[in-house]
């Protein structure tokens, strides 16, 4: 059987784009399950997301470099380009997004739907979030920590030590 010439060939490498502000437990969870499925994860973090930030670029380097120095086949990294493009430039074969309910799907179908558009040869991987993470969302981390509830189950410990700081420094 001849092989197909649109099969990656060598290691398979996914790419796991978003913002990370922060990174939490249910971004985590989609990490371990896309470093079981590929051979080499990129988490691609978006340098320039259009939302106001709460930690800088540098600081969401750092802290997902800390909650996945563990996972051997995870590699952090930034960009500023569309999604699509950067995957092509990493030599990506997947983009994986994590999904907690309907409301996610209906814009994770339309952007791979777009992504497919721009560069078929990239391929959408939709992971289910685990059930104890359906309601965390880097939002709602961030305004409940803002206001001083603990978020010591919702984080890793690097990630909630971090936000108390930034609450401390704001005040």
């Amino acid at each position: 059987m001849a092989q197909d010439p649109s099969r990656p060939t060598g290691d398979v490498v996914a790419l796991y784009p978003g913002s990370f502000d922060p990174i939490h437990n249910g971004h985590l969870d989609i990490i371990l399950r896309a470093s079981r499925l590929f051979d080499r994860v990129i988490i691609a973090i978006f340098a320039r997301p259009d939302k106001r930030l709460f930690f800088s670029t540098e600081e969401r380097v750092q802290l997902v470099q800390d909650v996945t120095s563990n996972i051997p086949n995870v590699e952090v990294a930034t960009y500023t380009s569309l999604t699509v493009d950067y995957a092509v430039a990493r030599g990506a074969a997947a983009i994986v997004r994590g999904l907690r309910a309907t409301s996610d799907f209906d814009f994770e179908f339309q952007l791979a739907l777009m992504n497919r558009h721009l560069n078929n040869r990239v391929e959408a991987i939709f992971l289910m979030t685990s059930i104890e993470h359906a309601h965390l969302s880097s939002t709602l981390v961030k305004e409940v920590a803002t206001y001083g509830a603990q978020v010591d189950d919702l984080v890793p410990q690097t990630v909630a030590a971090a936000l108390r700081r930034k609450r401390a420094e704001d005040g």
